[in-house]
């Protein structure tokens, strides 16, 4: 056969799929090197589940990536097979037509992935064309399909996707971004119209879109990646392998349903996570890391959990996804030893996080929005008599007592105000850094806009004084980090937080003696807190973010 089918052996240098740009940062290519890991991670069970066998030497295996941009995961598993089958199928054109026509399937998501996944596959963007390494195909399409799809509006949302109707209704000279495999209700009769009555996929691998603009303020979007896995299970592929943000952990718009299922779910049988997405996406700035995962339909149990950081030691850990009183996934593994001895201290069966409890610290954190103001509300520079301090975006002012609209009972009382954004971020996840913007005591008198959250109230200056003390602490920060998905820290992420004894301050040394942190956990929270030092500015957070990022 001619040198094109060769394009199965490696040898390419360099490889273009390493080098393109990503189409956004909710459309990111894939790099070959994290695709393997992930069909690593599937050869791996499909072993464990099969006596050792090698999937890659089985030609009845049927493998989809329903969303797919580069073609890499079709073409890394074409390489695989066609090597793997070389003693079934010696020939080496009819052991590529074997792989291309009968095992290896996606979707595009626009037309130009699936011209880019056409040619990276078949070495043509026509899979019958005198290019193309497939010998068998009577379309162009190949088995790659894509057509343009349309958004269903239904009061100007998308009843699919929820996308914005005002910001994606653009005419067929543009993408609509109406992904194909989660725009029905009927997957299973959608997949066979596509590639017939008969077709049941093993392996459905990939990753997906992660979020569409959904019309609200700013850059508002609106996470999509969770309807792609929840219509992927109803496949019923004996695996499902998506790599996707990993926010849903513990946070994300419209995700809590997703996260029970998932967390429930004991066929997800893996979780790889990174902490930083660009450990893994070189150049994408996306908050709060991105994980694979490996669903099994047939093998249910516990979940193998591994976490990866920089040049940090793997953590790896076999563990229920769901702990008791907890409603979302504790990320870290040490810190989940850390919160048990917390909260088996503070009450037992983890009732220190039931709401009523009495012992949460979440209990004196305000709701978003304390007093009623806007993060955009601006006050008077000048003082007039009656007014009340108001500490708001870029300093201090004053406004009316009367223009106060809720919160009154915490005006006239001691308290601390915090930013709702934790710096240290910036562009990407880096650790340590320190969770929570710097706290500062508000004196009786005074008020804040959006831009910080009200805790309290405190019964003195000393009690105020006191539970500062306590927020500086690295363990109480780590605390807060178990339940923060994003920089974004509302009340909730304080819901691990026990409340404490404010008659007296608080160090980490007390801390770690109280509840009997050891010094390998110890180690393990200076590696990921950054210590706050309260005599720094306190408006002067942007540059600290700055400093800590560089």
């Amino acid at each position: 056969m001619s040198e094109q089918a060769s394009f199965t052996i490696r040898g390419r240098n360099p490889d273009v799929l390493t080098c393109i740009a990503n189409l956004s940062n909710d459309e990111v290519f894939t790099p070959p090197g994290l695709a393997n890991r992930m069909l690593d991670t599937l050869a791996q069970a499909w072993a464990n589940d099969h006596g050792g066998a090698n999937i890659w030497k089985d030609g009845s295996v049927r493998f989809l990536d329903p969303f797919t941009k580069s073609g890499v995961f079709l073409r890394e598993i074409t390489n695989r097979l066609v090597q793997g089958l070389a003693e079934e199928i010696p020939d080496l054109q009819e052991r590529v037509d074997h792989v291309l026509t009968e095992q290896v399937f996606g979707i595009g998501i626009t037309r130009l992935t699936s011209l880019l996944a056409r040619r990276s596959l078949y070495c043509s963007k026509q899979a019958n064309g005198p290019h193309s390494v497939a010998k068998r195909f009577i379309t162009q399409a190949g088995n790659i399909w894509f057509e343009r799809t349309e958004h269903t509006w239904v009061q100007d949302k998308c009843t699919f996707c929820a996308a914005s109707r005002a910001t994606l209704d653009r005419g067929a000279g543009l993408e609509s971004h109406a992904y194909a495999f989660i725009h029905t209700d009927e997957i299973k009769t959608r997949i066979a119209e596509l590639f017939g009555d008969d077709m049941q996929f093993d392996v459905i691998i990939g990753n997906p879109p992660y979020q569409l603009t959904d019309g609200g303020y700013g850059t508002s979007a609106a996470p999509i990646y969770q309807l792609f896995v929840e219509q992927a299970k109803k496949l019923e592929p004996r695996y499902l392998s998506m790599i996707i943000p990993a926010r849903w952990f513990a946070g994300g718009k419209g995700l809590d349903e997703f996260r029970e299922a998932m967390l429930s779910d004991d066929r997800l049988r893996s979780i790889t996570d990174y902490l930083s997405a660009s450990d893994v996406f070189p150049g994408v700035g996306l908050k709060g890391g991105v994980c694979y995962f490996l669903w099994n339909r047939d093998h249910r149990g516990l979940c193998q959990v591994s976490t990866h950081f920089k040049d940090w030691p793997i953590s790896t850990a076999t563990r229920a996804l769901t702990e008791k009183g907890a409603d979302v996934f504790i990320r870290f593994n040490e810190g989940l030893s850390i919160l048990k001895k917390v909260m088996r201290l503070e009450s037992a069966d983890l009732q220190a996080l039931v709401p009523d409890s009495g012992l949460r610290f979440d209990q004196l954190v305000s709701s978003l929005r304390p007093f009623g103001f806007r993060t955009f509300f601006r006050g008077r520079n000048v003082m007039r008599e009656g007014d009340v301090m108001i500490y708001q975006n870029g300093g201090v002012a004053y406004v009316a007592r009367e223009e106060v609209a809720t919160g009154i009972e915490l005006i006239d009382v001691w308290k601390i105000y915090v930013g709702r954004a934790a710096p240290g971020t910036g562009n990407r996840d880096t650790y340590p850094h320190r969770i929570l913007s710097t706290p500062f005591i508000g004196a009786p008198g005074s008020v804040c806009s959006e831009t910080y959250l009200c805790i309290g109230p405190f019964g003195s200056k000393i009690e105020a004084e006191n539970a500062l003390s306590y927020l500086t602490c690295r363990l109480t920060r780590l605390l807060v980090l178990l339940h923060k998905p994003s920089q974004d820290t509302t009340r909730k992420v304080y819901t691990f937080v026990p409340k404490q004894d404010w008659s007296r301050p608080w160090t980490d040394a007390d801390l770690y003696a109280k509840y009997g942190i050891t010094d390998s956990e110890i180690e393990f929270i200076e590696k990921v807190v950054r210590p706050m030092d309260l005599t720094i500015d306190l408006l002067g957070d942007a540059a600290i973010d700055e400093a800590e990022d560089d």
